[in-house]
């Protein structure tokens, strides 16, 4: 009772202090604080408006004249592929201002973007700076601004040759089997019973597309495998990282060096325990913030983590596409392909109406 008899007191007290105050004076008050709410809500609206989201795509809800190209494709593999899903991934990000990001630019050391030293790509596929400097292990040159843009336009990934590139990188039960592992890994450094179980496990656990675990391992190592597969001495120690993790540099032995040496500090001396932490590794760092697909691995234009273009797992700008291609293949080898998958499409602003050209 003695503090509703206070509360009522300072109401009392407040309101007598305020019609103390000259009219005209609280008129211009309440005009002060209605702007101030109203600023308050305008900025809220733009951060809104700025802000990343994902829609499941529904056909209906894409607006054709903003995002150019992308509705007929989705719309014809799904009706190819009834059990797929699809969602829209609003990145907020204007195309040219990615292609700028992704590009090299003079004041950076490493290009975050490389293409295979070989004639089967043309000379425009070579970005102007760098032009025919390699890097890496030597036999890698730093992509130009076209072969970024031909790479990442979605709407040349949306066709059954490259959609893998979009898809989700989830465990989905039936849909990755231990036939399907056993058909990927045949003939390479994973084939075995004992390794296929520990990837249906480590797939599992991690909630983690098993065939994707497969792909990047493949992909990173060859089907041979290297000596980061087989098994490298540091400090007396043989130790493993099929994942690549760590393995940066300018030459050969540096590149190996500091892949060994991530690898001592975790503990990874057998190959069952690099791979269980290879997998951890890609659940903590990429899955977790938002990097749940190959393209968006190998670009990040995914700013969960509050950074844009900085955290890509490599450097090769041909891997997305390579690693879906090992994925489709052994999604169909296993009759699965057409189980309920979902791709993640990602859409950027002010996309030209023209498809991006080789």
């Amino acid at each position: 009772m003695k503090d509703k008899n206070n509360i009522d007191k300072l109401k009392i007290d407040i309101k007598s202090k305020l019609y103390k105050i000259p009219k005209r004076t609280r008129i211009v008050i309440g005009i002060l604080l209605m702007l101030l709410l109203l600023i308050g809500l305008i900025a809220t609206i733009i951060i809104q408006s700025q802000k990343q989201k994902y829609e499941i795509y529904t056909g209906k809800n894409l607006n054709e004249s903003k995002y150019p190209g992308y509705k007929e494709q989705i719309d014809t593999l799904q009706e190819k592929h009834p059990n797929w899903t699809f969602t829209l991934f609003y990145t907020k990000l204007d195309w040219e201002e990615v292609i700028e990001n992704e590009g090299h630019q003079d004041n950076t050391e490493y290009p975050l973007n490389l293409i295979p030293d070989s004639s089967k790509y043309p000379n425009s596929w070579k970005c102007d700076i760098d032009k025919d400097k390699t890097f890496d292990n030597g036999t890698w040159l730093c992509a130009s601004d076209k072969a970024i843009k031909y790479q990442m336009d979605p709407r040349n990934i949306l066709n059954d040759e490259n959609i893998f590139q979009f898809a989700e990188l989830k465990y989905v039960e039936g849909a990755q089997t231990k036939e399907g592992i056993q058909e990927i890994t045949s003939g390479s450094f994973l084939e075995g019973d004992t390794i296929s179980e520990a990837l249906i496990q480590a797939g599992k656990k991690a909630n983690l597309d098993v065939y994707f675990i497969a792909s990047r391992l493949i992909q990173e190592q060859g089907r041979n495998g290297t000596v980061l597969s087989r098994g490298c001495e540091y400090h007396d120690t043989i130790v493993y990282n099929p994942f690549n993790i760590n393995a940066k540099g300018n030459s050969q032995e540096e590149i190996i060096q500091n892949a060994v040496k991530y690898a001592y500090e975790q503990g990874w001396d057998t190959l069952e325990k690099a791979l269980i932490g290879g997998v951890d590794f890609l659940k903590q760092g990429y899955i977790n913030v938002g990097q749940n697909t190959l393209y968006l691995q190998k670009f990040d234009v995914v700013n969960q983590d509050d950074s844009l273009y900085s955290h890509q797992y490599m450097q090769n700008l041909l891997a997305p596409q390579s690693e879906a291609n090992n994925m489709k293949e052994v999604y169909e080898i296993s009759d699965t392909v057409d189980t309920a998958l979902n791709f993640i499409v990602p859409l950027y602003e002010n996309m030209p109406q023209q498809v991006s050209e080789k």
